[in-house]
């Protein structure tokens, strides 16, 4: 499979470079030349198959050759090793619950995924040692850290904002040690995203590291995420019903690995992409006018992105065509207010808890399903709601039992780097 930028369609890759490269080096996010369909049967026949048998049909085509195919059937079992459960919430809607991984996020399994190809690729020989380079709003940092923890040849440098990730995230991404090294930025998401972005194009860090990063903007980190879908389906076709999936979204990679996984023929008839009050997608639907803002500080921080870089892949997926985005795609915003209000409406009327991001996706599914009552709808629950203890107990007003693992974290110290602007990053990195 080759990849093309879609800043320079000249410019191509295969998936080792695109995944060793994280951009473009015109800074450009690699998007597949192809995107194969499944055959009728896979899906017919879903209900049959365990999930390293549809991960490994989901994905061998975007990886080729590159890796050998017992070789990705062991990093997808490393990778999908745990529960994706569809939980019925009320008549007709479920969540698809994301959080039962080691970060208890759901972007575990792009993390796990990356860092099996990664370390693949490193054992062959081709690159020695690689710097995986990552900004986060909340969870990526975690899974990021968690999934490339102790993998030779792998340095891990995470940057993430200061006093704007929940305490329990910030426990995950700074007390692992080893080789994941955080540094705290005093600023917002997109600062530490810029900077990130930065440093790829600077010749004087690159001729002294080899850079990649573990944002969804690498295809290892993007692709992999389609999987939920398809264990979504597998649950859900009995329903035989109109499919609808509300996403809470941020950097957009989540919500448009599930478009791939319907332009690939799964059959969902539509997605809700679910913000908070970072609205830029919102404000496009309406407007047709992409018009970025720096971010906003929300409860679902791991949201809180003014810029969402995978936006792009999204507008390709379509065809550049707005009206045909339109017809299959959705996005609503809610604030603080709302998002808390809809915590604690749906735990007093089903008992069922949500975290803040989680709670976004519910209010965006159910305002598709005004209009649209004749779908089943799935929203995300894209994080376990004990990483945000303070915000969901205030919001029931009730206690949240903390798992053991959880427990023991809280026990870490924290160690973290103050660093204010690009050039500390960048002093660091030629340290």
């Amino acid at each position: 499979m080759k990849y093309f930028s879609l800043n320079d369609k000249s410019h191509t890759s295969n998936f080792e470079n695109a995944v060793i490269r994280g951009l473009a080096p015109d800074k450009g996010l690699y998007f597949p030349e192809e995107v194969q369909k499944l055959p009728n049967s896979f899906f017919m026949n879903i209900r049959t198959k365990d999930k390293i048998e549809i991960s490994f049909e989901a994905i061998k085509n975007y990886v080729g050759d590159e890796i050998p195919n017992s070789e990705l059937i062991n990093i997808i079992n490393k990778t999908v090793d745990f529960d994706f459960p569809v939980v019925e919430v009320m008549e007709n809607i479920g969540t698809l619950e994301l959080f039962h991984g080691p970060t208890l996020a759901f972007k575990d399994v792009g993390a796990k995924f990356m860092a099996g190809s990664l370390g693949y690729f490193i054992k062959k020989g081709n690159i020695e040692k690689i710097t995986v380079l990552v900004a986060t709003s909340g969870d990526t940092g975690g899974a990021v850290a968690n999934g490339f923890l102790g993998v030779e040849g792998i340095e891990v440098v995470i940057l993430y904002p200061k006093g704007k990730v929940s305490g329990i995230q910030e426990k995950q991404l700074t007390t692992l040690g080893k080789n994941i090294t955080a540094l705290e930025v005093d600023g917002n998401f997109d600062d530490c995203q810029a900077m990130v972005k930065r440093a790829f194009l600077d010749h004087e860090v690159t001729k002294r590291r080899k850079l990649t990063s573990a944002n969804s903007i690498n295809v290892a980190r993007w692709l992999p995420q389609m999987f939920y879908y398809f264990f979504a389906y597998k649950q859900l076709q009995e329903k035989n019903k109109q499919l609808v999936f509300s996403v809470p979204s941020g950097n957009f990679g989540n919500i448009c690995a599930g478009l791939l996984a319907r332009e690939m023929g799964l059959p969902i008839d539509n997605f809700v992409a679910s913000n908070n009050a970072n609205a830029t997608v919102t404000k496009y639907l309406e407007t047709e006018n992409y018009d970025p803002q720096p971010s906003v500080q929300t409860i679902s921080n791991a949201m809180d992105v003014g810029d969402p870089s995978n936006f792009v892949r999204i507008l390709k997926l379509f065809n550049e065509d707005y009206s045909s985005l339109k017809q299959n795609f959705s996005a609503y915003s809610f604030d603080d207010e709302k998002t808390k209000t809809a915590m604690k409406e749906v735990y007093a009327e089903t008992g069922y808890l949500t975290d803040p991001h989680g709670a976004v996706g519910y209010l965006g599914l159910k305002k598709f399903m005004d209009n649209n009552p004749d779908y089943y709808g799935i929203f995300l629950e894209t994080a376990h709601p004990v990483k945000f203890l303070d915000t969901v107990e205030k919001a029931i007003n009730n206690k949240v039992e903390i798992p053991d693992s959880i427990k023991d974290l809280m026990d870490k110290q924290k160690k973290s780097l103050q660093i204010k602007n690009y050039e500390d990053l960048k002093g660091y990195l030629l340290s």
